[in-house]
């Protein structure tokens, strides 16, 4: 599920995923169902038809025109690579023990979450206002990286959802503190019901958007600057022209699941998708 950019990546490599590095884990180890972002129905642990021995899709180029517009959506944040060369020491699973196999593909998933909260702790830590808790996050950053280090049958048996929980009250702190010297800050938006809203243009400067449902919306020319995106739902949200200086907890899979300009001021650490310009 190689993402198709038309800019080169920038920023923590190490929490992008580097294909080359992996054994087209997520080709194999997740399920899909046949929709408008698949078109078809794929078991987890069963290859997609499109992998090819040397672990590349046969249809990279041609994704969304093939009906698989899910698979450029998705990042992996170096999961793939991280189970692949460190977990099972670049064993491929082609080659083990049908047991063995599946047991990477239960872990895949796993280290998956894991490197997604590094992507946030490590973002967390830029963040100036954010300093009161910054002891706490680089303890948690250090844990969530031990964490992702552990055997197969540790990462197996680990409680992910229950870490996520703890790491997201330090995540909750920051987003606080460094929206809170916002000026204008308008009402938390966390968790709202915003499909296919109209919000051309509108002023959500240090807005929490939280797990916010946002498909379909209009947020043409929006002012998204400083606003707290984290797993806000952008499936075929306008971002034509809109302003994300400084938004932050961000990915590019939410970005690639949205639609955008070359006018989208994007933040540092994210590329502009390819089919925002290409009209694919």
């Amino acid at each position: 599920m190689l993402n198709a950019m038309s800019e080169p990546k920038t920023g923590r490599p190490g929490l992008r995923g580097d294909c080359a590095q992996c054994f087209g884990l997520c080709c194999v180890a997740l399920p899909f169902t046949a929709s408008g972002a698949f078109a078809v129905d794929k078991q987890a642990g069963r290859p997609c038809r499109n992998l090819r021995e040397d672990h590349r899709c046969g249809i990279h180029a041609r994704l969304r025109q093939e009906g698989f517009s899910g698979c450029t959506v998705y990042d992996c944040f170096g999961a793939g690579q991280k189970v692949s060369q460190v977990t099972f020491g670049g064993e491929d699973w082609r080659t083990l023990p049908p047991e063995r196999a599946r047991r990477m593909f239960d872990v895949f998933p796993v280290v998956r979450q894991l490197h997604e909260l590094l992507w946030y702790l490590t973002e967390a830590l830029t963040l100036p206002a954010a300093r009161p808790v910054h002891t706490d996050l680089r303890r948690a950053l250090e844990t969530t990286e031990r964490l992702t280090l552990g055997t197969p049958q540790d990462l197996g048996e680990l409680d992910v959802d229950a870490h996520r929980r703890d790491v997201n009250v330090l995540l909750l702190k920051a987003s606080e503190l460094a929206r809170s010297g916002v000026r204008g800050r308008r009402k938390d938006r966390r968790g709202a019901d915003l499909m296919g809203a109209r919000l051309k243009g509108a002023d959500l400067r240090g807005v929490s958007l939280r797990g916010a449902y946002l498909i379909a919306a209009d947020l043409t020319g929006a002012d998204l600057r400083g606003a707290d995106l984290i797993g806000a739902d952008l499936r075929d949200t306008d971002l034509t022209d809109a302003d994300l200086t400084g938004a932050f907890f961000l990915t590019q899979p939410q970005l690639n699941a949205a639609r955008g300009s070359a006018g989208t001021i994007l933040p540092g650490t994210l590329t502009r998708p390819a089919h925002w310009t290409a009209g694919a």
